[in-house]
C-alpha cells in the first residue's frame, strides 16, 4: 500500500500542475519542504514553494505530457519523467526576452516522500536546450 500511495501523491502533484491548480500542489507537500530547482537555491518550506509557484504562473504557461511515475516499495521515494509542453509569458530575470515562444522540453523529478507527504522534489531539465527554443 505505502507504494501505492506514493504514486496516488505524485499522480495528484500533476493532475493539479496540469489544472493550473497550484494550491492542489502545494496541499501535498509537508511543512518542511524542500524544492531542489534545475538551477538556482534550494527553496525551502511551503511559503517559498508559494512564492515559486507565482513566480512559474507569471512567466510560463505550461502542461505535462506523457507522464510515467515510479515509486519504491516504501513508498518513500519516487521518480517522474513527462515532456513540458509550454509557452513563454514574461521575461524571466535575465534569461532571454518572452515573446509567446513556444517550447517542449523532457524533463524528470525526484522525490522524497513521507506520511503521504511530499517532503522533496528536485527537477531535471536541459537549460541549453530551451534557452534555444526560445532565443
Amino acid at each position: 500500500m505505502p507504494r501505492a500511495q506514493a504514486l496516488a501523491t505524485i499522480s495528484a502533484y500533476y493532475d493539479a500542475f496540469n489544472a493550473g491548480n497550484t494550491t492542489g500542489m502545494e496541499a501535498l507537500i509537508s511543512p518542511d519542504f524542500e524544492h531542489h530547482v534545475n538551477e538556482g537555491e534550494i527553496r525551502r518550506g511551503p511559503e517559498a514553494f508559494r512564492a515559486f509557484n507565482a513566480h512559474m504562473t507569471r512567466c510560463y504557461k505550461e502542461h505535462l505530457a506523457d507522464i510515467v511515475i515510479m515509486a519504491n516499495d516504501l513508498g518513500t521515494r519516487a521518480a517522474a519523467e513527462f515532456v513540458v509542453h509550454g509557452v513563454y509569458l514574461e521575461t524571466d530575470g535575465d534569461l532571454p526576452v518572452a515573446r509567446g515562444q513556444k517550447y517542449v522540453l523532457p524533463a524528470g523529478s525526484f522525490f522524497d516522500l513521507e506520511a503521504g507527504r511530499i517532503t522533496r522534489v528536485t527537477t531535471y531539465y536541459n537549460l541549453a536546450d530551451w534557452v534555444r527554443q526560445v532565443s
